[in-house]
């Protein structure tokens, strides 16, 4: 089959690899027919997380067809059209029966090597470094799903593909972001990152009851669909002090809650500080370049709540602890767990409150991967999200 696979640094190939096969009794074989490259795959492609291999087959945002289950799954059989959920979950570990699924005790093969990171392991993740399993994804045409028998989702014939395939990841991950926000009818939040996740966190908010949502990013036309779509009011950080403009916006006490939707590879508008962080990370003296994490925890109000969605992978310099402590803060964070969004999610959708695939931007067939990956690393055509068919 072919496969989008990590070849080094800044470089990704559709590659023939072996098809996939039941390795498990617990185990389902997927045609995918819809897949996405996610703003996290950036933090692979640019070489930041540890434990990749060339060859690596990427991606963990996709659905399609069941084609094969083991003799232990007895929710789906073939022909079933489904949704994936990024985290790979066994279902019967205490944190699984807590709803955890993102740190699932069983699911990480390579649990030692994280464990020398973040001294317990989360659980594995599709296409996302021998770190978190080496586990095989979904950016190909087939992909082996451990444990089918509690991640997938069947889906109804009427929700498309483009809508379907948020579920995976970017809906429930920016929703989850605005629920640990814990939002209150007439609070304000807000979300720095317009990339897909921010975009998602930004109308989760709304439709969790925030009166106010700010987006802070510096590419117009990610504001603009912050603007259309999640109704926020926008900042452009290289045309405005973010701090004094959120405290214009909010009477000097600052949003209520804020959510980095940014990560490890933020950007800042000040050149001293970014340079600083971008030496840093480069010689890979530090691993994060987190201004948004910085700037949300000085921006929140004192008491309020500081969600974090953007991926980290190591260790965070100049963090603000001062602040975080002394203005009683408090701070949520998490992959998401997605398996427990999946369904009320979907049923959103088929209600008509959210149609989350507006930040598709890009549709190109699997074959064009390496031309995906050029484009949203380099926001170019104003990429906000590409998809790609099997």
């Amino acid at each position: 089959m072919k496969a989008t696979a990590w070849m080094g640094r800044d470089s990704v190939k559709v590659i023939d690899v072996p098809d996939p096969t039941i390795l498990s009794p617990r185990d389902a074989i997927v045609r995918i027919s819809t897949t996405a490259i996610c703003g996290s795959d950036m933090h692979l492609y640019h070489g930041y997380i540890p434990a990749m291999r060339k060859g690596d087959i990427l991606g963990h945002e996709f659905m399609g067809e069941v084609v094969e289950v083991g003799p232990q799954v007895r929710n789906l059989r073939p022909g079933d059209r489904v949704v994936v959920p990024f985290p790979i979950a066994c279902g019967h570990c205490i944190s699984c029966q807590r709803g955890l699924y993102s740190v699932c005790e069983n699911s990480n093969p390579n649990a030692g090597i994280a464990e020398k990171i973040m001294g317990h392991s989360p659980a594995g993740i599709f296409g996302y470094s021998h770190l978190l399993g080496g586990y095989a994804g979904g950016q190909a045409e087939y992909a082996r799903v451990p444990f089918a028998d509690v991640g997938p989702l069947k889906l109804p014939d009427e929700v498309p593909d483009e809508q379907a395939v948020m579920l995976a990841d970017v809906f429930p991950t920016g929703y989850m972001g605005a629920e640990m926000c814990d939002i209150k009818p007439g609070q304000l939040v807000a979300v720095w990152g317009a990339g897909p996740v921010g975009l998602l966190a930004a109308a989760s908010a709304r439709l969790l009851g925030a009166e106010r949502v700010f987006v802070i990013d510096r590419y117009p036309y990610r504001l603009r669909l912050a603007r259309e779509h999640a109704g926020a009011e926008t900042i452009n950080y290289e045309e405005s002090d973010v701090l004094d403009t959120l405290n214009e916006l909010t009477a000097g006490r600052g949003p209520d809650a804020c959510i980095d939707a940014v990560g490890l590879e933020g950007h800042h508008g000040n050149a001293a500080i970014y340079a600083y962080d971008r030496v840093k990370q480069g010689v890979r003296v530090e691993t994060e370049r987190p201004p948004a994490l910085r700037q949300a925890i000085l921006a929140c109000r004192s008491g309020g709540v500081v969600s974090v969605v953007g991926a980290y992978g190591g260790f965070v310099d100049k963090f603000p602890m001062g602040a975080f402590m002394n203005r009683s803060l408090t701070m949520r964070t998490g992959q998401c767990h997605v398996q427990r969004y999946l369904r009320p999610l979907l049923e959103r959708i088929q209600r008509g409150e959210i149609d989350p695939s507006f930040i598709v931007s890009h549709r190109m067939p699997l074959k064009d991967a390496a031309k995906g990956y050029k484009l949203f690393q380099k926001k170019q055509d104003e990429c906000s999200k590409v998809l790609l068919t099997a």
